[in-house]
């Protein structure tokens, strides 16, 4: 959890530097850590008001998010394997056990052994998680892109080069 951060007032951040400095003490928050919290809190909070817009919008239809998100993935192809499927919804293997088990249960995907691989199962959409992907997968596209009206595509053009550079420096361990 982000803790919770609020900027301090320059004003007073000289004098927290300069009681600091008398009492021999470094500063905690090193030269960018203020615009680093703040950046990294509200790239969080995103994330969270947009898991919190779509678990809402697919619990309508008796889903959660992490079920929700396999049945996406799942759609429009022929199935994959645990291993491609933990890949592409980034849900641990561990997790993505019970969530398949319990879409299974509800009749939504099929899981089989590979044929090439005894030892591993590939999972696809049944023909009513195909109806559910074709039903929700539309609606919740129409319901997200509603978060970015009035955005111009200059907008879209600086918010993907921005998020690729960050995911790129996260992928790489380093900015």
């Amino acid at each position: 959890m982000i803790p919770d951060f609020r900027p301090i007032e320059p004003l007073m951040q000289g004098h927290i530097l300069a009681r600091r400095k008398k009492a021999g003490r470094k500063d905690i928050i090193p030269p960018m850590g203020e615009r680093y919290l703040k950046s990294i809190r509200l790239l969080a909070e995103c994330m969270q008001g947009f898991e919190r817009f779509s678990g809402d919008f697919v619990r309508q239809y008796g889903l959660t998010h992490a079920q929700f998100d396999i049945i996406a993935t799942l759609g429009n192809t022929c199935g994959m394997s645990y291993k491609e499927l933990g890949q592409k919804t980034l849900i641990t293997k561990g997790t993505l056990t019970g969530v398949v088990d319990r879409l299974e249960q509800k009749g939504l995907v099929i899981r089989e052994r590979c044929p090439r691989d005894k030892r591993s199962y590939y999972v696809r959409l049944s023909c009513e998680g195909e109806h559910v992907f074709h039903d929700v997968f539309p609606k919740l596209t129409k319901q997200g892109q509603r978060l970015f009206d009035g955005y111009t595509e200059d907008d879209f053009m600086r918010l993907e080069t921005t998020l690729a550079g960050l995911k790129h420096a996260i992928a790489n361990g380093h900015g």
